[in-house]
């Protein structure tokens, strides 16, 4: 298995390499918290997002959301996701996945219901539209110091981001610098060149289960940290779906914060 050279140098030590604030802030808050896990809070009120938030806030360092699913969406709960960031140490990341020309998702990023640009630190999109996507998107968040993923590699069955799709993402994100694009959602480390560091964040974890009845496929913290050279475990129902109240929640949350640092720190051992 070939071993890229980020892959063994600790996240402290890489958050000088980037010039983005909130690719810097996301490491700082790993090596501070000893945690590379973000939890997806996919439940459909605000008051359950908020309600697996302060569960989970303790051992994550970032918080991925879906604010389009949320039925009673406000401004008001966007800015106690805000507060509860601040309080709890962890980074918004909005998963809203933008696919769109560059003028039309300026407006869907900065308006309308949502406003995601205003509370959001991290987001992502599909390179599908081209370079356009990245300077509309960053028109609006790079001035407010957020960030964007692109999405090079997805999680489940029979998707199309594979091959020349993924080569091409990785030139796209080259291409716009990284002032603004700070890395992929991705399955494994995509950055093949020795010199660049991307953060690689990851869906598709689980301990137990190994997919769902919608395509879905899971991998272990160790087989996404250590074996692939990915930053971040994304793990949703895993954690918040799991019977037996708020403790059993918090407790679920700790072992997966457990498994995905063990794995990291069994990467660095390889140095």
């Amino acid at each position: 298995m070939s071993v890229h050279p980020t892959t063994l140098k600790t996240y402290a030590s890489r958050i000088s390499q980037h010039p983005n604030p909130t690719a810097k802030r996301v490491l700082e808050i790993m090596e501070r918290k000893k945690s590379n896990l973000c939890v997806s809070v996919d439940v459909t009120t605000a008051d359950e997002v908020l309600e697996v938030i302060r569960r989970v806030g303790a051992s994550v360092c970032m918080v991925k959301t879906h604010c389009d699913i949320i039925s009673d969406f406000t401004l008001e709960f966007a800015n106690e996701l805000v507060r509860l960031s601040k309080e709890l140490d962890f980074v918004i990341f909005e998963d809203r996945k933008f696919a769109d020309i560059g003028n039309t998702v300026t407006l869907q990023y900065s308006s309308g219901t949502h406003q995601i640009s205003s509370w959001s630190d991290l987001t992502n999109a599909h390179p599908l539209p081209g370079p356009g996507i990245i300077s509309g998107l960053s028109s609006v968040g790079k001035p407010l110091g957020r960030a964007l993923l692109l999405l090079a590699e997805m999680s489940s069955a029979g998707n199309l981001a594979t091959g020349e799709y993924t080569k091409q993402a990785m030139k796209m994100a080259r291409d716009a610098g990284r002032e603004f694009v700070v890395g992929f959602i991705a399955m494994g480390r995509v950055d093949v060149a020795e010199q660049e560091d991307w953060l690689i964040m990851t869906p598709g974890v689980g301990l137990a289960a190994k997919g769902d009845s919608l395509g879905q496929q899971y991998r272990t913290p160790r087989e996404v940290v250590y074996e692939s050279g990915c930053d971040v475990i994304i793990v949703g129902r895993g954690i918040y779906g799991i019977k037996g109240g708020e403790e059993a929640v918090k407790k679920e949350a700790e072992r997966y914060r457990e498994e995905g640092w063990k794995a990291y720190e069994e990467r660095l051992a390889r140095n």
